[in-house]
């Protein structure tokens, strides 16, 4: 676990809302705002449903955990978790390629958020989870170039490829920063890459499934593609570290490492022999694509020390092992 340097008690006696609290970013942020000694109004679906048990769980939850009933795309549910808060950490959005599904919701949700923070009065700062997809589509970015918070993908060709999530979360961030300017509300954006890392929750979530398809037959070939990577408790501290700096503004990439795809799966190989793990590649035809150079040094500045991939892969297989989802391989 990484050393977390900011004082034990910083949230002590303050409220945030974190919406959407149940999702694998979330519950992780949910857990490290406790333990600081903040209280959390999270925002749920249901607070009654049974896949939120592990957040009524955690240490302090009984204390300083609120479980509001909201929807995105409920303007007043929004206002009311909000209320009191002094900040707001909205991760809250569909993970999707369904273009209906996902650019409405993450647009409209976003910019209810924003005003609700506005409205509230309260909120001195809102923390918004986007994505290395806002960051990297982009056909015209040489292989040279250093991917950094000053990068933004092609929305016509995130449409033109039909890449909807990554349409999706540059639009949704693109009207983040336009609200920002219209409210006057202070809005730091955390971007991260593919997020690893045990799980709290109960289910597997969307980028869990990219590890677990090599590890439970259903993969029997990998992709010539590369991708970055990053443990979801870098990814809750980020969060912390970008609301608590004073001087946070702006992006912030959230990243450990970039490989390519034969390199995860030969980790993968390596930690856990056990497991069918795919030793052929998809495309036989085509040259091994390079992996991207990028920047995390804006988090490092702020005193984020990565986990290293290849213990985040490891811990990723573990906590599968222990909830079931994987058989345990002697």
């Amino acid at each position: 676990m990484t050393v977390i340097n900011a004082p034990t008690a910083s949230g002590h006696g303050q409220t945030v809302c974190v919406t959407g609290a149940g999702g694998f970013i979330a519950s992780w942020l949910v857990k490290l705002l406790l333990e600081k000694g903040y209280t959390v109004k999270g925002t749920v679906r249901n607070p009654d449903d049974p896949k939120n048990a592990h957040l009524k769980a955690l240490e302090g939850a009984k204390e300083r955990l609120i479980l509001c009933k909201a929807d995105l795309l409920d303007y007043d549910s929004l206002r009311a978790a909000i209320d009191g808060c002094q900040g707001v950490f909205h991760t809250a959005s569909p993970v999707t390629d369904d273009p209906e599904e996902m650019v409405e919701p993450a647009v409209r949700g976003t910019k209810y958020v924003i005003n609700a923070a506005a409205d509230a009065g309260t909120v001195r700062r809102v923390v918004f989870t986007s994505s290395i997809g806002a960051v990297t589509m982009d056909p015209k970015r040489g292989p040279d170039v250093v991917v950094d918070e000053s990068c933004w993908s092609d929305l016509e060709f995130c449409k033109n490829t039909k890449n909807w999530y990554c349409y999706g979360k540059a639009v949704a961030e693109q009207a983040v920063w336009e609200m920002a300017k219209e409210t006057g509300v202070d809005v730091v954006v955390v971007n991260p890459v593919l997020v690893m890392g045990p799980l709290l929750q109960g289910a597997v979530n969307a980028s869990i499934k990219h590890v677990m398809k090599y590890l439970d037959g259903s993969a029997k070939t990998y992709t010539n593609a590369v991708q970055a990577y990053v443990d979801v408790r870098d990814v809750a501290l980020a969060h912390l570290l970008v609301y608590e700096a004073p001087g946070a503004a702006g992006r912030y990439l959230c990243a450990e490492a970039v490989l390519h795809r034969e390199d995860l799966v030969r980790i993968l190989a390596d930690l856990f022999p056990g497991y069918p793990v795919p030793t052929r590649c998809s495309d036989e035809v085509n040259p091994r694509k390079q992996p991207y150079r990028f920047s995390n040094q804006r988090l490092k500045d702020l005193g984020l020390q990565f986990i290293p991939v290849t213990q985040s892969l490891y811990e990723t297989v573990k906590s599968l092992q222990e909830k079931g989802h994987l058989p345990i391989i002697s």
